[in-house]
C-alpha cells in the first residue's frame, strides 16, 4: 500500500509515525522552512525533521498546484493520501490522484469546529469533549464524509497546548485502529450534517487582548485556549503584559470591570460577573513569574482600570 503523508506541525508527528508503520510511505509533503528567532534562521517544520529521521522523501512546495509539486505527487503513484494539520487546501487534481482517496485526521468532532483552529475553539466554547475525526476529503473546508471518530474529555485545566498533545496521540490511535480496516474492507462514509456545523478560523495575534466586560469563565477559557499561541495580554505602562495562567472566582459588588484588585496576595481583575486571579504573568522583556511575585514589584498595578 503506497501512501503519501501531508502535515506540518508537531501535532502531525504521531500520525506520520503510525502511517509509516501501517503502509509504504513513498513521500511526505510539508510546508517550506521558515525564518524564526532573532537571527531569522530558517527552521524546518517538525514533520520534515521526523520524515528525514524515518528516511522518507520530502517535498516542501509553496503552492500545491505548482507543476513541479503535481509532477512529484504523480510520480509517487500513491494509493492513498493521509493529511494531518497540513494547513493547505487540496484541489480536485490532488484529491482525485489516489485510487483510495485522501483521508484527513481533523482535531474535532465534525461537523463541529471545521477550520484551522479547532482545538482552541473547543476550549473557548466550553465543550466538555472533543476528539479526532477521520474523514474522506472533498473540495470543501472539512466538509467530507466521516469514516470514524474517537472522543476524549476536555479537562478543566487543559490549554490548547496540553489538549493538542492528547489529540495528536489520539490521531495516531485513530489511524492505527481504522486505516487497515479502510484499506482492506472499507468504512461506511457518513455525510456530515451541515446544519450543525460551526467554524474555527485561524486565530490572530490581536485577538489575544482581554476584555473584562466578559465573564470570568469566558476569560479563563480564552487564556487556556490561546496558550501557547497567540497568547493573551493586557496593556500595562504602554507595554503588553502577557497573562499566562488565571483562575476564575465568584465576586460580588466592588468596582467596575477591568479594575485591578489584590486578592490573597495575587493581582485579580474584576470581570462582568466575578474576578480572574492572575496566577502567572510575563511583563515585557522579563521572564514568566507568579502573580504574587509580580505584584510585590508592581505596587502601582493595584487600582488600575485595564481597558478591553
Amino acid at each position: 500500500m503506497r501512501s503519501i503523508f501531508m502535515g506540518s506541525p508537531e501535532f502531525a508527528l504521531p500520525a506520520l509515525t503510525a502511517l509509516a508503520d501501517l503502509s509504504d510511505v513513498v513521500g511526505v509533503v510539508t510546508k517550506p522552512d521558515r525564518p524564526a528567532g532573532r537571527g531569522r534562521t530558517l527552521v524546518p517544520p517538525p514533520v520534515k525533521v521526523q520524515a528525514e529521521k524515518l528516511g522518507l522523501s520530502v517535498i516542501q512546495p509553496e503552492k500545491m498546484r505548482s507543476p513541479e509539486a503535481m509532477a512529484q505527487l504523480r510520480s509517487w503513484q500513491p494509493d492513498v493520501i493521509v493529511v494531518a494539520a497540513f494547513g493547505k487546501i487540496l484541489r480536485a487534481e490532488v484529491l482525485s490522484l489516489p485510487i483510495l482517496g485522501c483521508l484527513n485526521l481533523h482535531a474535532s468532532l465534525l461537523p463541529r469546529h471545521r477550520g484551522a483552529a479547532p482545538i482552541p475553539a473547543a476550549i473557548l466554547a466550553g465543550d466538555v469533549e472533543t476528539g479526532i475525526t477521520l474523514m474522506k476529503m472533498d473540495e470543501g473546508l472539512d466538509t467530507g464524509p466521516i469514516l470514524a471518530q474517537k472522543k476524549i474529555p476536555i479537562r478543566a485545566e487543559d490549554t490548547a497546548e496540553t489538549l493538542g498533545r492528547l489529540l495528536a496521540e489520539l490521531a495516531a490511535e485513530t489511524l492505527r485502529a481504522f486505516f487497515p480496516v479502510y484499506i482492506l474492507e472499507g468504512l461506511a462514509a457518513v455525510p456530515q450534517d451541515d446544519s450543525r456545523a460551526t467554524y474555527a478560523p485561524q486565530l490572530k495575534k490581536e485577538e489575544g487582548r482581554l476584555d473584562f466586560q466578559a465573564s470570568a469563565e469566558q476569560l479563563s477559557r480564552k487564556v487556556r485556549a490561546f496558550m501557547p499561541w497567540p497568547g493573551t495580554f493586557v496593556f500595562w505602562k504602554g507595554q503588553p503584559l502577557k497573562i499566562l495562567e488565571v483562575r476564575p472566582e465568584a465576586y460580588r459588588g466592588g468596582p467596575a470591570p477591568g479594575t485591578v484588585l489584590e486578592h490573597g496576595r495575587y493581582p485579580a481583575v474584576r470581570t462582568a460577573d466575578g474576578i480572574i486571579i492572575l496566577c502567572k504573568v510575563q511583563p515585557a522583556g522579563k521572564r514568566p513569574m507568579p502573580g504574587d511575585e509580580f505584584l510585590r514589584g508592581a505596587k502601582d498595578f493595584t487600582g488600575l482600570v485595564l481597558a478591553g
